[in-house]
């Protein structure tokens, strides 16, 4: 069985699959015959007021907070956090009025919330592996700050979260509250990207990096998802039919501007690195970079192969709209020369310390987010 669990080959593949698959209907047989959660462990929960069917939200297999988020963070400095984190491992980053910090997601596979705040704004940064989907919400709900723990349920093999208030349950890829006393009210995103360790270093060398030292002992730097990101594997837990459009565990890059989703595949950046693009009337730039180590590939994250990092921001600047292209491997404007990096900032040139503004965007997996917006455009198609 650990052979099968652990190998790369492709039958193995398949059979860990058709297990894993056989084992979530198990689960969701189990749930659907089942009665409402337990009282004892959801005394406040009211599942009388839910905006879902409660027989789609499927038990995961750990229990309530068996997935203990993290609601002390420790940080540490750069020159600390370069003992243990590989250079191109995949960290969260989150600015909020000039402060800066570092997720990496070697400890959020663990943990999945870190309940925080960055310049006094509370936040919580949220990650799904199952749907590869990191978002990054504002904890403030009216004069309520809230708190918010695993539930160890899924939805369209998404994250359901909870709030240690009301015990509302609530779905991470939305952020609104689907089951409870906050049913319906959804928590505001933050912008933030994902992208390799050295490249957050390198922009932010005075910035903060989520500790190691949780509280929890955990194998932090190694996958228990090994070869979960077969770009054509079928997603755990996941019942509903696949958008044939894109493969269901190629990365996409999302821009939501007004009612319009567009989404950018990951396979197309090799070939257009840099994408000047317009969404809804309004100019985007999609930057993006090769080279960021997969979380969800080898056993130990340091030794997984290399899939792209992508962000988009609005492309005008003083009211003019700008168009990027890479010269001499950089990222530069074509009207000013400037080079910019990833983080949408000037770093060489006449428009040096400048600063694009984030259009909202996060990166998932596309059967996710196709699950969640099937009426979304996808970029080259």
């Amino acid at each position: 069985m650990t052979e099968l669990l652990l190998s790369k080959a492709w039958p193995a593949r398949v059979l860990r699959i058709t297990v894993l698959v056989a084992i979530g209907w198990w689960f969701a047989k189990d749930f659907v015959h089942a009665q409402l959660p337990d009282s004892l462990e959801w005394p406040k929960t009211d599942f009388e007021n839910t905006l879902v069917d409660l027989s789609e939200i499927l038990s995961g297999g750990p229990p309530k907070d068996g997935i203990p988020a993290i609601d002390e963070p420790e940080f540490v400095s750069v020159g600390e956090a370069n003992d243990w984190l590989d250079a191109r491992e995949p960290v969260v980053v989150v600015s909020i009025g000039g402060e800066t910090k570092a997720y990496p997601i070697q400890i959020l596979t663990w943990h999945e919330i870190v309940n925080d705040s960055i310049a006094n704004v509370p936040i919580s940064v949220t990650f799904c592996p199952l749907c590869n989907a990191t978002i990054v919400f504002d904890r403030r709900v009216g004069d309520e700050v809230l708190d918010f723990g695993t539930t160890g349920r899924l939805r369209k093999s998404d994250l359901v979260m909870y709030d240690r208030q009301t015990e509302s349950w609530w779905q991470q890829f939305t952020g609104r509250a689907i089951v409870g006393t906050r049913a319906g009210t959804v928590l505001e995103r933050i912008p933030a990207s994902i992208v390799a360790y050295e490249d957050f270093r390198d922009a932010y060398p005075d910035a903060k990096v989520l500790s190691r030292r949780t509280g929890y002992r955990r194998a932090y730097g190694n996958n228990p998802y090994r070869g979960y990101d077969s770009v054509d594997d079928r997603p755990f837990l996941f019942f509903d039919p696949v958008d044939e459009r894109l493969p269901p565990m190629e990365r996409v890059l999302n821009v939501s501007i007004g009612r319009t989703h567009k989404l950018y595949p990951f396979s197309i950046f090799d070939q257009q690195p840099v994408i000047n693009d317009e969404v809804e009337g309004t100019p985007v730039v999609v930057f993006s970079r090769q080279g960021t180590l997969s979380a969800l590939d080898d056993t130990v994250i340091a030794n997984s192969r290399k899939v792209p990092s992508a962000t988009a921001y609005d492309r005008r600047l003083d009211g003019k709209v700008m168009r990027f292209e890479i010269r001499g491997g950089y990222i530069v404007d074509r009207e000013s020369g400037t080079r910019w990096n990833l983080f949408g900032t000037g770093v060489e040139g006449p428009l040096a310390g400048r600063r694009l503004e984030p259009v909202p965007g996060s990166v998932h997996f596309a059967f996710a987010w196709l699950a969640f917006n099937p009426d979304s455009t996808i970029y080259g198609q």
